[in-house]
């Protein structure tokens, strides 16, 4: 059978959604394929902003999550193997599932990268990446 990763995956994703809350992702960047920014990598592992208003073109293929999100105001192409998501939660509550590390090059060779889309990247309303948590608000003035 095939792996159920990509099926939970989505259906996690549509529930944090539905419910209004943001849908954070973390990965395992040293696993084979995984395609981020360095600088958002502590300890390797990466967590990420997957809320619409984040990311554009997200797609939670069943090898592949692949989508656009700005880093420092850069767009930039992301794509994660789907077996290297350690957990996938609301970042406003934890509320979400965890998933067992797979071993990288294991019975299954990684997954061919995904083709590139030829549409123009559509730009992100936020960043992707860690947060502070949510405190005291923030302003800055923007001239």
């Amino acid at each position: 059978m095939s792996s159920n990763r990509p099926y939970l995956l989505r259906a996690i994703y549509d529930w944090i959604s539905d419910n209004n809350l943001t849908p954070y992702v973390l990965v395992d960047a040293g696993f084979a394929g995984v395609r981020v920014p360095p600088q958002v990598v502590k300890n390797g592992q990466v967590v990420l902003n997957l809320a619409m208003r984040a990311v554009a073109n997200l797609d939670l293929g069943n090898e592949w999550i692949s989508f656009q999100a700005r880093f420092s105001g850069v767009s930039q192409t992301i794509q994660i193997p789907v077996q290297a998501v350690l957990a996938l939660y609301a970042q406003e509550n934890g509320q979400g599932m965890m998933f067992p590390a797979d071993e990288e090059g294991g019975d299954m060779p990684p997954p061919s990268a995904p083709e590139p889309d030829d549409t123009s990247p559509k730009p992100a309303a936020d960043e992707g990446g860690d947060k502070p948590k949510r405190g005291a608000p923030h302003l800055r003035v923007v001239k």
